[in-house]
């Protein structure tokens, strides 16, 4: 029997009512969510993410500020920016589109930020603040959604054997952090490229998180039967069919798996639309906590 699809299109809309409705309460009292996102050069897909981001803030009453630079800004330049963002009281969230051009020590923009307006959630002292399980730190925001993800499909999490595939930091290490808390109570695997017998560690997994950046890199022999699996990977692949040259597709080769598991995010449509949902939630809970 086919999996259940896991929405992400509906969660994020729910999400984004949550907002639309606590941005209103919030303005009531006085203070507008304000976010600020920040690009560097001329890359088309970054340009989208930011249009997107903007978009959405205007959709739920925030103030938004993009500020486009050029490629060749340099790293004084772009540092500058930051401050001046961390000045701004109208400005409670800042965002640094990744990833900038080669010349751009992306680390020490991160650093830059102020820990407070941090909304991507990257900055060291927001990390320890995930690790340390204080609820006062930003959690990055695709780990965030995919969190809501099965808490809206009901996947308990207590007990269960937890899988992710891929280790970064925007998502994989934080991803473990959120599922092995006091709460969420599973057992976790951090594996990557090099696990020795990948495929007979992921069929472990009652939870699989998918987010190594290869497509179609997990197939359907790999599922555990019944397990839930979160397809974090979004790659374009060439598709001459389209009129764009390419498709969207996911870290799993989803008719496969889809066959195996009970319950399965699809992409696009699935973990996509939560980042944006997150980090509008993560600009309200910075609006909340720095309002006069």
């Amino acid at each position: 029997m086919p999996a259940t699809l896991i929405d992400g299109k509906a969660t994020a809309a729910k999400v984004l009512g949550e907002c639309r409705a606590d941005a209103a309460d919030l303005a009531a009292a006085g203070t507008i969510p304000g976010l600020a996102v920040v690009i560097v050069g001329d890359a088309p897909a970054s340009h989208v993410y930011v249009t997107n981001k903007v978009r959405t803030c205007g959709e739920l009453g925030f103030h938004s500020e993009k500020i486009a630079l050029p490629a060749e800004t340099t790293q004084r330049e772009l540092l500058d920016t930051v401050a001046r963002l961390n000045a701004d009281p109208a400005i409670h969230g800042i965002l640094v589109q990744s990833p900038p051009p080669p010349h751009i020590d992306e680390a020490a923009v991160i650093r830059a930020i102020d820990p407070a307006k941090d909304v991507d959630g990257f900055h060291p002292e927001n990390v320890a603040r995930l690790a340390l399980e204080d609820p006062a730190g930003f959690v990055p925001c695709t780990p965030a959604g995919c969190m809501r993800l099965l808490a809206e499909a009901a996947i308990p999490t207590a007990g269960a054997e937890a899988v992710i595939v891929g280790r970064s930091m925007i998502v994989g290490k934080p991803m473990a952090l959120l599922l092995s808390a006091r709460g969420a109570d599973a057992t976790v695997t951090l594996a990557h490229s090099r696990t020795r017998d990948l495929p007979a560690v992921c069929r472990r997994a009652d939870i699989l998180i998918a987010a190594v950046g290869r497509p179609g890199m997990i197939r359907g022999e790999w599922i555990k039967p019944g397990a839930a699996i979160i397809d974090v990977g979004i790659n374009r692949v060439p598709d001459p069919s389209k009129k764009s040259g390419h498709r969207l597709t996911g870290d799993v080769v989803f008719d496969e798996c889809n066959e195996h598991a009970a319950a399965i995010t699809p992409v696009p449509g699935g973990v996509g639309p939560m980042t944006i949902a997150m980090l509008m939630k993560n600009t309200l809970q910075a609006a909340r906590s720095n309002k006069p």
